[in-house]
């Protein structure tokens, strides 16, 4: 399959590729027993692996390509037509994108490897964080916390883009089990009261945190997690490059991990 890009954030494939992508993923369905969803269902529903991988295409590194997310996406898709049941009244459009995205950022967190040293400097530039932010009552700024580590500024980002890219998938995850299962789910298990209160607590947290943001994070986050717009679009909005749009997402959602480890410690 043949990969095409007008630049590296925006890879697309071949229509060659794309016929060849529907023909495996009918071959593949065509393989299940007893199937709710017909082919041209699942067929009008590839698009949005396309889209949903789009979205995190800004985490990608070798080994992992593009291709091997839009398969991943597609492996989600194809279990999802079989799981699929009707009689729990959601629609499959709805339990196709939660199964797709699930399946794209579970390929993504097998390749998420940090090495050693990366994350030796992660854990000290949270630690030191956490200790500023205790006695200080806020964050520090990105020139203090870089002058604490005696590195420079540019080392910093590079540590806050490891720990986004060791972290992102939680809190995609906390969106996604926030959900209630019963919407989109053919086969889920009910949260016991306790799980749902602390799922309940942490998004009030979470949501708590991302109003202390800066207003450009604050707005980052919510265009990219609320109106789920790519790096690019967001880039387009603030009319700043993609990289620094990158460079603050993933300030943001270090700020945010400080927030919460706070309040975990706390408790």
């Amino acid at each position: 399959m043949t990969v095409t890009a007008k630049n590296m954030s925006e890879p697309r494939l071949t229509e060659d590729g794309q016929e060849h992508l529907k023909t495996a993923a009918r071959r593949a369905y065509c393989d299940q027993q007893d199937r709710p969803i017909d082919n041209e269902q699942i067929t009008e529903l590839l698009p949005m692996v396309g889209k949903i991988v789009q979205r995190v295409v800004t985490y990608l590194k070798p080994p992992l390509s593009y291709e091997d997310l839009i398969s991943a996406g597609t492996v989600g898709l194809v279990k999802a037509a079989r799981d699929y049941n009707a009689s729990r009244e959601a629609e499959f459009k709805t339990y196709a994108y939660i199964r797709i995205r699930g399946a794209v950022l579970d390929e993504l967190r097998s390749w998420s490897f940090v090495p050693a040293n990366v994350d030796k400097q992660i854990r000290k530039t949270l630690q030191l964080s956490l200790e500023i932010a205790d006695h200080t009552g806020s964050a520090p700024s990105d020139t203090e916390l870089a002058e604490r580590l005696e590195i420079s500024v540019d080392k910093l980002y590079e540590i806050f883009e490891s720990a986004r890219a060791k972290h992102f998938i939680s809190i995609d995850r906390a969106a996604e089990d926030s959900l209630p299962p019963g919407d989109f789910l053919c086969e889920a298990k009910v949260a016991a009261p306790d799980e749902r209160l602390q799922r309940s607590e942490l998004i009030d947290r979470l949501s708590a945190a991302i109003q202390q943001l800066d207003v450009r994070q604050r707005q980052i986050i919510l265009l990219y997690y609320l109106q789920e717009l790519t790096m690019k679009q967001i880039a387009q909005v603030f009319n700043i490059t993609e990289p620094r749009v990158s460079q603050l997402h993933a300030k943001a959602l270090f700020n945010l991990s400080v927030k919460l480890r706070q309040w975990k410690d706390g408790d």
